[in-house]
């Protein structure tokens, strides 16, 4: 039995928007890509119902639906689509050295990583419950805010994110109520005084969330002063979480350049990394936009970059 490791032309590490799109494009390049899907096929869209705003779709699709198409015409074109969580990697070697799962070596010519960030949650019970079934808990208010027209609803961050947010839900939302949980935000001057001379935004400050309320969907969230240790009740029917987004960058800590979130740095307008061959797309090197679209944009971008540097150096 063989125990050279499996070689692979372009290894895409995660399966969201960006990581399907590479593929597609890869795929029809003839760079014969395999997809290692990580713990979450599809990545964060998975966890999203209704999706309003990915271009294609004018009735709307939901996350699932829309990353299973993805996946489907990925496979089209030929990709090899795996379930496996890549856990190690030694990007410098050539080729390329990836362990899937902690046991399976294999070593790629090109690799595109697309392994996406997780949002920060508070870790309530009901706020797990109510994201996963979709009842108005959200860390997206671009995604969703337009479910909450007309509605009052409430934001828990202090950051520039948070800020940015709670100004735009402003401008679709009846009230909103920002928690913060110090005296002070950690947003910028100017996001700060964005919120301050935004009438319908009232800022809680030294305030925590104790609990949501609600069966279905969201219907009130109880907050806690922490100096005085008065708790109020929010008669708000949307709760959306800016507390920060956690790149999924781990592995290639020491060999990737990046930033002090983890954020992967990559060349300004390309995907390329400091590393040649290794190319980082979506969320993973994007702290700025997070979109599904955006995403996919670059995905295909890590793919054109990928094929011309395999033709460049005579792999492809």
């Amino acid at each position: 039995m063989s125990t050279t490791p499996e070689h692979i032309k372009c290894l895409i590490i995660g399966s969201g928007p960006a990581g399907y799109t590479a593929a597609i494009y890869a795929a029809r390049a003839d760079l014969k890509p395999v997809v290692y899907t990580g713990l979450t096929p599809g990545g964060q869209l998975t966890e999203t119902t209704e999706v309003d705003n990915f271009p294609g779709y004018p009735k709307g699709v939901t996350g699932p639906e829309l990353m299973e198409d993805l996946k489907n015409q990925a496979e089209r074109f030929g990709t090899q689509v795996r379930f496996g969580l890549a856990t190690k990697a030694d990007l410098n070697a050539s080729p390329k050295r990836i362990w899937i799962d902690e046991t399976t070596e294999i070593t790629a010519d090109t690799v595109i990583i697309s392994t996406g960030a997780s949002a920060k949650w508070l870790g309530l019970e009901n706020e797990n419950r109510l994201r996963m079934n979709a009842g108005g808990v959200s860390a997206c208010a671009v995604c969703d805010g337009f479910f909450y027209k007309g509605q009052d609803v409430a934001i828990v961050g202090a950051g520039d994110t948070a800020a940015e947010e709670a100004t735009y839900l402003s401008k679709l939302c009846k009230k909103v109520y920002m928690i913060v949980r110090k005296g002070e935000m950690r947003a910028s001057k100017a996001m700060q005084h964005r919120v301050e001379n935004t009438p319908n935004i009232e800022v809680l400050w030294n305030s925590e969330t104790v609990d949501i309320l609600g069966k279905e969907t969201v219907e009130g969230v109880i907050v806690k002063n922490s100096k005085t240790g008065e708790q109020l009740t929010l008669q708000v029917t949307g709760f959306f979480v800016a507390i920060g987004h956690k790149p999924n960058t781990d592995i290639f800590k020491g060999q990737l350049k990046m930033d002090d979130l983890g954020y992967i740095d990559v060349v300004s307008g390309s995907t390329k990394t400091n590393i040649e061959g290794v190319f980082a797309v979506g969320d993973c090197a994007d702290k700025t936009y997070r979109q599904a679209v955006t995403a996919a944009g670059s995905g295909c971008m890590g793919a054109l970059d990928a094929e011309r540097y395999l033709a460049a150096s005579g792999k492809h």
